[in-house]
């Protein structure tokens, strides 16, 4: 039997106790000090609302299904029809993306030396650059589909990678985010990288740099860096950190920003679940880095990083607790 009656240390609160106007007074003053605020307000520049997380969502849908016809959005496309599908969706995703854009740029914009009509033609130029990179950005998933089905005996076929895969989630939002990275856009990009974040569990930043046929196995955990460099078919498992050391901070102690920070990853390399890996350190081509260990230095190509195996103890009748 559930009982629905509330509990008495609350039933004040919703039953005798009202919220009297000097009590809204009293909240809406103290939240409306400048000290209080101060940290936390966001003033929208040249009248531009913040951009949309639900828009750009739409965006990165309406892109995935042009690079991967038939798997997203309109599940129903033929070769037939492809051409007037992907046409018209592009004309949509250019509008769409550009206005996001412009307000990324609102977003960080000082007023000074600058003019709104530069920032949406910027906005205009770099939603258009970003189109012309599609396909390129298809042939980078199209090979980190095929790496998944590769390194994965229980996938049956690369089309189920596209469509379920986490790894695949995260990768096709971080190579478009990345791209617009690449053209300075501020805030966009890690909307787009801290999507895929919140539903696969994998926190790729969008400065990082990732070749082909790129796989990360089950996905959860895993970081990847802004000044990451991977090189062309590395597998990654879960719980992978590929992180900072350290935060060097200048002569006013705040962290310095944009210097490489973050591991260099070369070819064929395997890292296995839970591994953490910090700061510049490059680990060569073809070495593997075994499960849970800890590195913070540099590792020869072809080397093998494993844990010291564990001491085998046995205890009887409570002899040597």
């Amino acid at each position: 039997m559930i009982d629905n009656k509330t509990p008495d240390n609350h039933r004040s609160i919703f039953v005798n106790d009202d919220l009297s106007g000097s009590d809204i007074n009293r909240v809406v003053d103290s939240l409306c000090a400048p000290e209080s605020y101060g940290r936390v307000y966001h003033r929208a520049n040249h009248l531009v609302p913040m951009p949309s997380s639900e828009i750009l969502g739409d965006i990165v849908e309406l892109l995935k299904s042009i690079i991967f016809p038939g798997y997203f959005v309109n599940s129903e496309v033929r070769p037939e029809t492809m051409k007037y599908y992907i046409g018209s969706n592009l004309d949509r995703i250019f509008i769409l993306l550009a206005e996001q854009i412009k307000r990324g740029f609102c977003f960080l914009c000082d007023g000074i030396d600058k003019s709104c009509g530069d920032c949406e033609t910027r906005a205009k130029n770099i939603a258009r650059d970003l189109l012309l990179k599609l396909p390129h950005i298809r042939h980078m998933l199209s090979t980190d589909a095929l790496a998944a089905y590769e390194g994965d005996p229980a996938a049956k076929d690369v089309g189920e990678t596209i469509f379920c895969y986490p790894s695949m989630n995260a990768l096709s939002n971080y190579r478009i985010a990345h791209e617009l990275y690449l053209n300075e856009v501020p805030l966009i990009p890690r909307i787009i990288t801290e999507m895929a974040h919140s539903t696969t569990g994998i926190d790729i930043h969008p400065g990082a740099i990732i070749d082909e046929f790129f796989f990360i196995d089950h996905g959860t955990g895993t970081v990847i860096g802004e000044t990451c460099i991977i090189g062309k078919r590395v597998r990654i498992y879960q719980g992978v950190t590929l992180g900072a050391k350290s935060f060097p901070l200048d002569e006013s102690g705040n962290p310095i920003k944009g210097i490489p920070r973050h591991p260099v990853v070369e070819d064929n390399v395997t890292i296995y679940s839970g591994a953490t890996i910090l700061g510049r350190v490059t680990i060569g081509q073809g070495a593997e880095i075994g499960g849970n260990v800890w590195l913070t230095r540099n590792v020869p190509p072809g080397a093998r990083v494993i844990q010291h195996s564990a001491d085998e103890c046995k205890f009887e009748n409570g002899s040597g607790i």
